[in-house]
């Protein structure tokens, strides 16, 4: 774990470095996208506040630029592996964000956030069994309507699926609601 720690922290001043635009711009604290710069204490613009703004504004990849910047200052906390995990779904890069959703769920058990991310992922990666059952675990942490539907949605893949049938990669669409809560909808 450790040395994942250390290898993300190389990778946030690798990025810092190549962004120098960024740097400059949050310079400029007035500005709500500003890409943060080094801690300046209470006056400092927080980076995962920047990421999530950013992850909302549809710019997946400088969200995620955030957020490793977040993780050098801060370390690779459960609450950043979440963000990481966001960006990574938004970006496709659905085994990179699993891996960080099941890293918060070994330090955080009980995360349903985590855990209904985790199963809309498996969900679009086809592991159907699997994602059903996060699904029912983040729903009896944390009953939501956002999660119920997700647990509906897998239930429904699972009672339509025969043996040997493809996956339908186009059936449902990806939605992140609020808090970094993904849901599944049913085009049209």
């Amino acid at each position: 774990m450790m040395r994942r720690v250390g290898i993300l922290c190389v990778a946030a001043l690798m990025v810092a470095g190549c962004n120098p635009g960024l740097v400059q711009r949050g310079a400029h604290a007035s500005d709500p996208l500003a890409a943060p710069g080094p801690a300046r204490g209470a006056g400092g613009v927080d980076p995962l506040i920047v990421g999530d703004r950013l992850l909302e504004a549809g710019e997946a990849e400088l969200a995620l630029s955030s957020y490793l910047r977040g993780a050098a200052d801060a370390g690779l906390t459960p609450e950043i592996q979440l963000s990481l995990a966001a960006a990574n779904i938004q970006l496709g890069r659905l085994h990179q964000a699993e891996r960080l959703l099941r890293d918060v769920l070994d330090a955080e058990p009980q995360n349903a956030r985590a855990m209904n991310n985790l199963g809309v992922v498996l969900l679009e990666l086809g592991e159907l069994g699997e994602a059903h059952r996060v699904f029912r675990a983040a729903f009896a942490l944390q009953p939501t309507p956002e999660i119920r539907e997700n647990l509906r949605v897998s239930g429904a893949k699972l009672e339509n699926l025969s043996y040997g049938d493809p996956i339908e990669d186009d059936a449902f669409t990806l939605t992140r609601r609020a808090n970094g809560v993904y849901g599944l909808h049913a085009p049209g």
